[in-house]
């Protein structure tokens, strides 16, 4: 019998899989599919707290992951970059932004309308086709196993364990009861990357977004709240490249490689990270980030390890 067995191999299973493991706990992850088949790997994975509001948690938790992959990019992890990052905001805000802190120098900088000011700072990226396999490896080469298996009930793994992590994203609503988890449908647009190196956000609605990383450039997006459907729309993919073109126009005539859809896994009220007590044992609930994954992840792993052991 192990002592955890994790349920879920995206960017959060992943990372407190690992975490747990460095902790010295015999770990079993569970998942029905490959980290390609994953919703974190059609993410953009570009840190920052994506449609999320001040809470001392997440701010420490998007601290630490920030310092995370800022050290992992130092050391050369396979698939995470720093990109300079440009936040082009319209709301007219003033004063640091709650999430600043954690994100190293953030300056603040004058622009012209329809914009109210630019903010820049150095954001970790991870590319997901590389770096969700890299964590894998590692989790494997450090004694950490990984079983292919889809779960109805969050008991079948209690039976096998004494504590579970439910990491579960979407599926988290049916398999613990949770009505306040929904979709965040979010659609994406590759093309080949012509030489851009700087990411820009556009505080618009949708958001704007352009994320550069090695080979392609990602273009969003949408934001549709309570949408399941997950096949790319052909007006919604004119929309995305129209007003990225607009936002970067050094990506004339890049090619368009590539489309994704993607279910955000969000919660009302924000990520549910705590445990409870179940008949037969303990489960660590690790879900509700919604766009936000990448930016919280290694910090909840940390707090998952915390809870578990």
């Amino acid at each position: 019998m192990a002592d955890v067995i994790v349920v879920g191999g995206g960017i959060i299973g992943m990372t407190a899989a690992l975490r747990l493991r460095e902790r010295g706990a015999d770990v079993v992850l569970w998942t029905p599919v490959g980290p390609a088949d994953t919703v974190s790997a059609v993410a953009a994975a570009v840190w920052y707290p994506t449609g999320l509001a001040f809470d001392p948690r997440l701010l420490a938790w998007a601290g630490a992951t920030y310092e995370s992959f800022r050290r992992q990019a130092h050391d050369g992890v396979p698939g995470v970059l720093m990109r300079e990052t440009r936040n082009l905001e319209r709301d007219g805000a003033t004063g640091e932004p709650w999430w600043a802190p954690a994100a190293g120098r953030v300056r603040c900088l004058p622009i012209a309308a329809p914009w109210t000011r630019e903010l820049r700072f150095a954001a970790p990226m991870a590319e997901m086709g590389v770096y969700l396999p890299w964590l894998r490896d590692r989790f494997e080469r450090a004694g950490g196993r990984v079983v292919r298996r889809r779960v109805d009930r969050l008991e079948e793994a209690l039976a096998e364990a004494p504590v579970v992590v439910n990491a579960t994203g979407l599926a988290a609503g049916s398999l613990c009861g949770d009505p306040e988890v929904h979709p965040v449908r979010g659609q994406i647009v590759l093309v080949a990357n012509p030489g851009v190196f700087v990411s820009v956000r556009d505080q618009s609605d949708p958001a704007t977004y352009v994320h550069p990383r090695t080979r392609d450039v990602v273009l969003g997006g949408t934001f549709q709240v309570d949408d399941w459907n997950t096949t790319p729309d052909p007006a919604t993919r004119h929309a995305i490249l129209e007003r990225c073109l607009a936002l970067v126009p050094e990506l004339a005539g890049a090619p368009v490689v590539g489309e994704k859809v993607g279910l955000r896994p969000a919660r009302r009220g924000g990520p549910r990270v705590e445990a409870e007590k179940w008949p037969g044992g303990t489960v660590v609930h690790a879900y509700g980030h919604g766009g936000a994954g990448m930016t919280l992840s290694w910090g909840c792993a940390d707090e998952v390890a915390r809870l578990a052991l």
